[in-house]
């Protein structure tokens, strides 16, 4: 009877050694910190009539996510839309990522006519879908409440190359070129304003989207034209209507809207294109994501990758600070991207939105082309 009592507390140690050995074990197993895990969707015209500048833009997006998650130790993937320059597959693909749940956030899409098929999709669905390169002004409207962009709207490019044109090309006659989107259309009223203003006869020309000779029109150019204005979003049909004026004895001045800025689509010798994003070839602090894109994918020849690098960070860096705060939902990531701050944006400066989704102080460049490269005017 005596021995009982200690058998008992024999039994009642190893079952305490026991339960602490399994209490230190599945404490080992678990991670002290969780992982954020998330899935984010890219939409561009990956193929297509501007496949070379979508790959880029890809591409970019793809090593902004890998290296991100490498950075961060998070576990975030891409899903991938490819609206080939097409209103009706943007609309497409804005449906598809916006029944897909477990799509927090979109960078995208890349186009102001893709913005507009798919913005009443993605605002219904109150996704924030962050542009890079999309800069019709009326898209920060309030029509669609959860775009934000990284570059500047029209209302900035259309005055610094019109003032362009005045002060360094002393401009005094002016061919405004369309192809009868709203793209093309709104950017030449903008122009047209500033020419106007500065007493600069201005006429117009209007092609269409699909249209690759110019023949016809270019008869009409008059050989007193300073300088001959291309917003058109192919830049291969803008480097056609350059040859096509070559080979009728035209010698205006060409000058590429931001949509045909493209050295390798686009290069007519001493013409002009404007940007909405500086070449990071040149930023130093950039140095080591040039590094790092070249060793994956090559050189890249035009701003609309490093924008849509630009607009994954805001994205990705939203769905982090969602993750801090318990489960990723879009709700979080969309309040997370409207509070957006990044001092070392690869962009130069600070990267920050208006309460309408515009960037802060964003700015146009303007390149000339030499020798089949563009060369940054300061």
């Amino acid at each position: 009877m005596k021995r009982r009592p200690r058998v008992l507390a024999g039994v009642g140690l190893a079952l305490a050694v026991i339960s602490l050995g399994a209490y230190v074990a599945a404490a080992s197993a678990t991670p002290s910190k969780s992982t954020c895990t998330a899935t984010i969707g890219v939409m561009g015209g990956f193929t297509g009539a501007r496949a070379a500048i979508g790959q880029e833009e890809l591409n970019f997006a793809k090593l902004a996510v890998a290296r991100f998650n490498t950075l961060n130790h998070t576990k975030i993937s891409l899903v991938q839309g490819d609206i080939q320059v097409e209103p009706a597959k943007a609309s497409v693909v804005a449906q598809q990522f916006a029944s897909n749940r477990k799509i927090l956030a979109i960078v995208g899409p890349d186009a102001s006519f893709a913005v507009d098929a798919a913005g009443p999709i993605l605002t219904k669905a109150k996704v924030a879908f962050v542009s890079g390169s999309a800069t019709r002004v009326s898209l920060t409207g309030g029509q669609y409440p959860t775009f934000f962009r990284v570059a500047p709207n029209d209302d900035v490019q259309g005055p610094t190359d019109a003032n362009f044109m005045i002060k360094t090309l002393k401009a005094k006659k002016v061919v405004l070129v369309d192809n009868q989107t709203d793209y093309s259309i709104g950017l030449n009223t903008s122009v047209e304003k500033v020419l106007q203003a500065a007493g600069v006869t201005v006429t117009h020309l209007s092609t269409q989207t699909t249209q690759t000779d110019f023949s016809a029109a270019i008869a009409t150019i008059a050989s007193d034209v300073n300088v001959v204005f291309l917003p058109l979003e192919v830049p291969a049909n803008a480097q056609l209507f350059a040859d096509q004026m070559t080979v009728q004895g035209k010698h205006a001045i060409l000058f590429g809207a931001d949509s045909v800025f493209s050295p390798t689509d686009f290069h007519p010798e001493g013409a002009y294109a404007s940007s909405f994003a500086p070449d990071i070839h040149d930023l130093p602090a950039d140095a080591a994501l040039v590094k790092a894109y070249k060793a994956k994918y090559g050189d890249f020849a035009t701003p609309f990758g490093p924008v849509v690098y630009a607009a994954a960070d805001v994205v990705l860096r939203a769905v982090k600070t969602a993750c801090s705060q318990g489960t990723p939902t879009r709700a979080k990531v969309l309040a997370a991207v409207r509070k957006t701050r990044i001092p070392n944006s690869i962009l130069g400066g600070t990267l920050r939105f208006t309460s309408h989704g515009e960037p802060v102080n964003a700015r146009f460049y303007v390149f000339k082309v030499a020798n089949g490269k563009y060369k940054l005017i300061p």
